[in-house]
């Protein structure tokens, strides 16, 4: 299944560096995490997406898990200036594709 993202947006494989990480979980309501959480917790991520706009993050979407029995998509985050555009719709077909 091929994923397209909105023709302004870039859609890639990856996982975001901490600060764009804070950031998006703070502008998109999300709890705030600390910046030495978010050291330790994400390069255990077992894939993620994130959502570009000429350059900068403006999405993202982290699946976590066991590595055995549990996976659980988590941190799905849209910036609120690029939000109705179907990029939450994008980042959670392109973590669990049905």
């Amino acid at each position: 299944m091929t994923i397209m993202a909105p023709l302004d947006c870039e859609l890639a494989a990856g996982v975001p560096n901490v600060d764009d990480y804070l950031r998006l979980r703070r502008v998109a309501g999300l709890d705030e995490r600390s910046s030495e959480a978010a050291a330790a917790g994400l390069p255990n991520t077992w894939f993620g997406v994130l959502m570009r706009h000429e350059g900068p993050v403006v999405g993202m979407g982290r699946i976590i898990g066991d590595g055995g029995c549990f996976f659980q998509v988590t941190d799905v985050a849209v910036d609120p200036g690029h939000r109705g555009k179907g990029l939450g719709q994008c980042i959670v077909s392109a973590l669990a594709p049905i």
